[in-house]
């Protein structure tokens, strides 16, 4: 049940920031959801909250992208959080920007092979510093929504942990 709860959110929270640019608390949700209900978890909820977003945002040959690289800052989150090295809210944050640049790295790539036809040098290049903008951004929202949520929700999910899953 909790997979389903925050691949809701997850979703719920890309449409409601859908009009703000590169602000969005996907990868936060994703990554709090891999720390605290595992790394396989992790994969799931990211992977699922692209996919069932994107039936509002359009599929299309970017989706299966999408879904690996959401799944993989989850499946990462769930093994840096089974490791204890993210025990800090400071570190969470930290790590939740580094996981909104991998994303935007991957999708960055996706253009690539999906979009040019001539890939060289050059057109890599600009291709990966045009997107340097929104990664950024993203990364820093990514950071603003983990410093609230990093001390409150860890509380919640050891309740649900407990409760549910022990």
């Amino acid at each position: 049940m909790p997979i389903v709860v925050l691949t809701a959110l997850a979703v719920a929270g890309r449409l409601v920031f859908a009009p703000v640019p590169a602000i969005k608390p996907v990868v936060a949700i994703v990554v709090m959801g891999g720390l605290y209900f595992w790394r396989e978890e992790g994969f799931m909820i990211g992977a699922l909250a692209m996919l069932i977003s994107n039936v509002f945002f359009g599929q299309g040959p970017w989706t299966p992208w999408q879904m690996f690289a959401m799944g993989l800052v989850g499946y990462l989150a769930g093994t840096m959080g089974g490791h204890g090295w993210l025990a800090r809210r400071w570190s969470v944050a930290a790590f939740g920007a580094a996981m909104a640049l991998l994303y935007g790295f991957i999708l960055d790539t996706w253009t690539i092979v999906g979009f040019v036809s001539d890939a060289n040098a050059v057109s890599v290049l600009t291709t990966y510093a045009a997107g340097l903008v929104n990664n950024v951004a993203s990364a820093m929202g990514t950071a603003a929504f983990l410093a609230p949520i990093a001390c409150s929700w860890p509380r919640v999910f050891g309740r649900i942990k407990e409760r549910y899953l022990t």
